[in-house]
């Protein structure tokens, strides 16, 4: 039943983090450098709502679990998060070695940090 319950808190982080990452994209494209660009922000918007909707009930799901500290919650969304705008931006494979490299040590250093300090 734990694993049952571990797949579903990550399926629903990771699909939250999904939308959350079509939001933070399409929320870059909010302005042309003169206007607003309202399909973009209501496209942005979509993903954000649609995230935190599903992100409640991976909390749920992490509460279950015995996870109850907000860090820890926030740095399992947040990597899922960070690595899909990078891989639906399509940016990151385009990224020199040495770039990829800091990019990924500064993830497990903030993930570090995240889950050391955080209280039961």
């Amino acid at each position: 039943m734990a694993r049952v319950l571990a797949l579903v808190a990550a399926g629903l982080a990771l699909l939250s983090a999904v939308a959350d990452a079509q939001g933070f994209l399409h929320a870059s494209r909010i302005w042309d450098g003169q206007r607003l660009v309202w399909p973009e922000i209501g496209k942005s918007a979509l993903g954000y709502v649609v995230g935190f909707t599903i992100y409640w009930g991976a909390v749920i799901a992490f509460e279950h679990m015995g996870i109850h500290a907000p860090e820890v919650q926030t740095v399992i969304w947040f990597v899922f998060t960070i690595i899909g705008v990078g891989v639906l931006s399509g940016r990151f494979l385009q990224w020199q070695l040495l770039e990829q490299a800091i990019g990924v040590a500064v993830l497990i250093g903030l993930t570090f940090l995240l889950v050391r300090t955080a209280e039961a």
